[in-house]
């Protein structure tokens, strides 16, 4: 016999906080009531499973690929931090393995990173040395992951000693044609200014960083609807890669004027109606489970929806449901309200995933 749950509570969402009462048979949101129900929460606030719109499940502290036992704890961390939904922004392990496991975070796939030699993390990227064959690489990728397809967009390029462009504007616009015709949108890695134009103008779906973005790009970005991940968490190491970089004292320059100006460059593109999405950008130099410490900063930037933006709107942009009858039953219960304090989204009191309760 199926087990069912009832929750009662504050039901967070874009219509602010309504009251609800929940339930769950065989893993999915019912009509109720339901006799004999267990009451999982009362009296609580009932979000919509969290979603990490920037992850890597499969890379490892030192930022190279790991085995896929450690994936696995990597994807339960981020559940027990009540992360339901993952979007996974490239990794070099094949994580299929872990997807439709019952016990884990939905994982959406983007493949691999497309790079050039030396224009990344050793090891990470599917590397291109032709910048002609972008287009092709692009093809396999967005055939080899779940709809999404993530470019290496800039990095430092040791000539210049500073950030610089990687592909020709072009030839951009022609992978980007590719994938959206093979059903796939694409996301770029982009730290400074330079590379932003040609991404944006070629119809590229996201941004993930973005922390060079001007005023006229960000209208451009949102005239066109061109989603912003941030990973502010993730910004906070440009010191540290500063300190690291003696050889390129531009390019460190540029790196920590960046980091000055990213919480201002969030808030702006969020006042001008640019999509905004929290993602921590965990693996390699971020732990796993961090999704509270983005909302935080997210909030702290001034994104007025930041819970939102790791829940029920991150949830209608990667196209899954948040709390509607039939849909898997994703729920995270806190005790105090994490609009006014996000603080309350460190302390989940139960994490429900495809109805399957977890006391983290």
């Amino acid at each position: 016999m199926s087990e069912s749950y009832r929750l009662l509570g504050t039901l967070l969402g874009p219509e602010g906080g309504l009251p609800a009462e929940l339930f769950v048979v065989d893993g999915a949101f019912v009509d109720g009531p339901v006799p004999g129900a267990r009451t999982l929460a009362d009296g609580a606030f009932l979000v919509p499973g969290l979603v990490d719109a920037h992850c890597h499940v499969g890379i490892g502290p030192g930022g190279g690929a790991v085995p896929l036992g450690e994936a696995d704890v990597q994807a339960q961390t981020d559940r027990d931090a009540g992360t339901l939904l993952i979007r996974d922004c490239g990794s070099p392990v094949d994580t299929r393995p872990l997807q439709g496991r019952p016990d884990l975070p939905e994982i959406i796939r983007a493949g691999r990173h497309i790079g050039r030699p030396k224009r990344y993390i050793p090891g990470l990227a599917r590397e291109v040395d032709d910048p002609a064959l972008l287009p092709d690489a692009v093809r396999e990728q967005a055939r080899a992951g779940d709809g999404w397809v993530k470019l290496v967009g800039d990095w430092i390029h040791r000539e210049v000693g500073d950030l610089a462009p990687v592909w020709p504007d072009d030839v951009l616009a022609a992978a980007i044609d590719v994938a959206h015709a093979e059903g796939a949108r694409v996301t770029a890695h982009v730290f400074g200014t330079d590379a932003l134009p040609g991404l944006i103008g070629a119809g590229i779906d996201c941004i993930e960083h973005g922390t060079g973005l001007t005023d006229d790009l960000i209208a451009e970005m949102a005239r066109r609807g061109t989603a912003l991940v941030p990973t502010l968490i993730n910004i906070e190491n440009f010191p540290g890669i500063a300190d690291s970089a003696r050889r390129f004292p531009t390019y460190a320059a540029h790196m920590r004027e960046l980091h000055a100006g990213a919480r201002d460059v969030v808030r702006r593109a969020a006042e001008a109606g640019v999509p905004v999405y929290a993602g921590t950008d965990a693996g390699g130099g971020i732990r796993h489970g961090r999704i509270a410490d983005e909302v935080a900063a997210l909030h702290a930037a001034g994104v007025p929806d930041a819970l939102g933006a790791a829940s029920w709107a991150a949830r209608a942009w990667l196209g899954r449901p948040a709390v509607e009858l039939g849909a898997p039953a994703d729920l995270v219960v806190y005790r105090d309200d994490p609009r006014t304090d996000p603080a309350a989204l460190r302390h989940p009191e139960l994490v429900l995933l495809r109805g399957r309760p977890y006391r983290p």
